[in-house]
């Protein structure tokens, strides 16, 4: 009995580990990262930084500064990491070798000038010395007091690091220091640097939010949609070294703050003329998450209509189909669209947005139903293409990695 409760007990230890992490990403799988860290006082935030760089795929190693050995422990980094940690020279570096990438946070400035001058005093120096001759990309994220941040001296470090092909990530201005940026917005920032070098990055627009028509100058129409999906889909691909533009309607979920561009257009009208606008660029790659009114107020009031008059009539005029009015202008591109109904079974699910291919020109569809949003036992959709193949997409990174594929793959 003693021995079925001991491997109960190991088989749930080997389940659930402490060091695992979830993964929530794959902008960093397979690569090998060095986290460079200094002695900033932010060297706190090592262990987060290094299981966040797990989420999303790397295989992280560590090299420690004698000065950032006194602010955290060794111990813990290999805790969080699960990767060689090199704190002083030994006598093997074959390890700073074989790197893809390096992630210097924090990055004092003594660590910046150090590297522009190559000095060599220490294994982070060296390897740093050793991405600058082999071309691999490097990030360094500052730390340091409002006073020294500002010195001239350290604005002519940074410009210098930037000369090196460097990407230098300053975090906000508080408490009367530059602290590093939260680790999700570093390892998000570093990730698209990475990916930079990849040989198929695009340029895409992606459509996210409700939109809303006005009624007066007070009420309005809206449909429903939180930019939730639109905005886990710019999120994947930025990781992953695209240009990613969205234009999006009214959300109430959060956008991470580091994509690049989010024009607001809250009205189905507005957002259309954005969207003829950017199709007058070279864009690869269009994805249509947006909830756009099918119906809108024909004749808004001005000022703001009086209450307790009786019933209120509204007039409603069919809006125009973004999809079908950019058929033209984007038939160059991946177009991808998404489609929501209600009530149907799965194979007229398919068949609707197999239609919806042909009369608007899409490369593929993401299809899902109403009833099924939020339920675990169900997809998060089904993605169908233009050659009437389909494929169901359990989670919603799935959906993110099939909708990449399309983006990457181009027409």
């Amino acid at each position: 009995m003693e021995e079925v409760m001991m491997e109960a007990m190991l088989a749930l230890y080997m389940a659930i580990r402490d060091t695992d992490v979830e993964v929530r990403g794959n902008s960093l799988a397979g690569r090998t990262v060095l986290l460079g860290v200094s002695g900033g006082i932010a060297a706190v935030d090592t262990v987060r930084l290094g299981r966040e760089l797990r989420r999303h795929g790397a295989d992280v190693r560590v090299a420690l500064t004698h000065s950032a050995q006194r602010i955290i422990t060794p111990l813990a980094v290999e805790w969080a990491t699960q990767g060689d940690v090199i704190t002083d020279w030994d006598g093997n570096m074959e390890v700073l070798n074989k790197v893809d990438g390096v992630l210097v946070a924090p990055a004092t400035r003594d660590t910046m000038a150090s590297f522009v001058h190559g000095l060599q005093h220490g294994p982070l120096m060296m390897a740093l010395s050793v991405a600058r001759s082999r071309d691999c990309p490097v990030m360094m994220v500052p730390s340091m007091h409002l006073d020294l941040a500002k010195d001239p001296v350290t604005d002519d470090i940074v410009q210098e690091v930037r000369k090196h092909g460097i990407s230098v990530l300053w975090g906000e201005e508080e408490e009367g220091k530059r602290k590093t940026p939260h680790h999700e917005e570093i390892v998000a920032r570093f990730a698209h640097h990475m990916n930079l070098q990849k040989p198929n990055r695009k340029d895409v627009v992606i459509t996210l939010g409700s939109t809303r028509s006005a009624i007066d100058d007070i009420r309005f129409v809206q449909n429903t949609s939180s930019g939730a999906t639109g905005f886990a889909l710019a999120d994947d691909l930025y990781r992953h070294g695209h240009d990613v533009t969205c234009v999006a309607g009214v959300t109430s979920s959060a956008a991470p703050k580091w994509l690049p561009l989010i024009l607001k257009t809250p009205e189905p009208n507005q957002m259309l003329k954005e969207l003829q606008v950017l199709a007058k660029d070279n864009i690869h790659a269009w994805i249509h998450t947006a909830a756009v009114l099918d119906y809108l107020v024909a004749n808004p009031a001005k000022g703001k209509l009086a209450s307790q008059q009786g019933s209120l009539n509204i007039e409603l005029i069919e809006g125009e189909k973004h999809i079908e009015a950019l058929r033209d202008a984007c038939k160059d591109a991946v177009r991808i669209g998404f489609k929501l109904e209600s009530g149907i079974k799965q194979k007229d699910l398919i068949y609707r947005a197999t239609a919806q291919i042909e009369k608007a020109g899409m490369t593929a569809v993401v299809a899902n139903r109403l009833e099924d949003l939020g339920q675990k036992d169900k997809p998060r959709g089904y993605l169908v293409d233009s050659l009437g193949s389909h494929f169901v997409l359990e989670t919603q990174q799935k959906m993110c990695e099939a909708v990449r594929t399309f983006v990457e793959r181009g027409i």
